[in-house]
């Protein structure tokens, strides 16, 4: 199973003060010169693997044939595995921890075809300690894997049905409402919404949206509109469906994460506004980008 690729897809929680990510890629530079390396991201939340699964959910549609590089590691140097994960018909090698991380981004690039574990040290480089894998393991194994090392030689084979899974939020329907939690808030504010626009299309604009737990001193009852861009919000906050396809809240030229005190994992629940009109059905499919 072996395959030459080009570029590197890298996505971290290392952030751009240290000197991790620079490192990381002088790594794959000595060992493959002829690599690219696009950076997906390096502002996950130190140690947010579900975050960082999520982010590398939306990604993979977009990132070009080749390596997936994911490191967002709290077991570093545990007892954790670091596997390497072969899909799409040996076009794509996920690599990185299993923690959940990979699982998500697999499953939507096709689902793991093989997998082993990164145990032929011939492949990684000496280490001083065991608490910077990705440059010693990852980084290393990476950049092998784009000069042609076929999965086989870096390790054991392994079920592929053992690779932990990630954790994804689903909804639920409770008296008439559809309950989910906000999934990721980004640069600007926006707060995207584990329910899709398919959940609340009989019900038209506005809807009636609850904030937090009714126990919770911060709970927040509001009736938004259901627009298509963020202008036709107005004032207040509006949902709007994002370019993943899901619905998130947001605001005109401000930041609804701000306005609403939101983060990742906030329970947001949608009902129909008795004051709402007759629903317009959208069309969304979840999944690779169209060819």
């Amino acid at each position: 199973m072996k395959h030459r690729f080009d570029h590197i897809s890298f996505l971290s929680d290392y952030g751009t003060r240290d000197e991790f990510v620079g490192i990381v890629k002088c790594v794959v530079a000595d060992i493959a010169p002829h690599v690219r390396v696009i950076d997906i991201t390096h502002d996950i939340s130190a140690f947010d693997v579900r975050a960082g699964s999520l982010a590398l959910a939306r990604a993979v549609a977009y990132v070009p044939e080749g390596v997936v590089l994911a490191i967002v590691d709290p077991g570093v140097g545990s007892a954790r595995r670091a596997i390497a994960v072969s899909v799409a018909g040996g076009k794509g090698v996920f690599i990185g921890p299993d923690n959940g991380l990979l699982a998500t981004g697999v499953a939507l690039a096709g689902g793991a075809e093989f997998a082993v574990e990164l145990t032929n040290t011939k492949y990684h480089l000496p280490s001083p300690g065991t608490t910077f894998a990705g440059r010693d393991i990852f980084a290393a194994v990476a950049a092998h894997v784009c000069n042609g090392v076929s999965l086989e030689d870096l390790g054991n084979e392994i079920d592929t049905a053992s690779i932990l899974p990630g954790i994804v939020p689903i909804t639920r329907e409770e008296n008439g409402a559809v309950v989910g939690e906000v999934t990721w808030v980004d640069h600007f504010g926006n707060c995207q919404l584990n329910i899709g626009p398919t959940e609340i299309e009989q019900w038209g604009s506005p809807v009636r949206i609850a904030i937090g737990l009714p126990s919770s001193p911060n709970y927040v009852m509001r009736s938004v509109p259901v627009v298509h861009n963020f202008s036709e919000i107005g004032g207040g906050l509006g949902l709007v469906i994002d370019s993943y396809g899901m619905l998130a809240l947001c605001t005109d030229r401000g930041s609804a994460a701000a306005e609403c005190d939101l983060a990742p994992t906030v329970q947001i629940a949608l009902s129909q506004d008795p004051a709402s009109g007759q629903g317009v059905s959208t069309s969304v499919r979840l999944g690779p980008k169209p060819d």
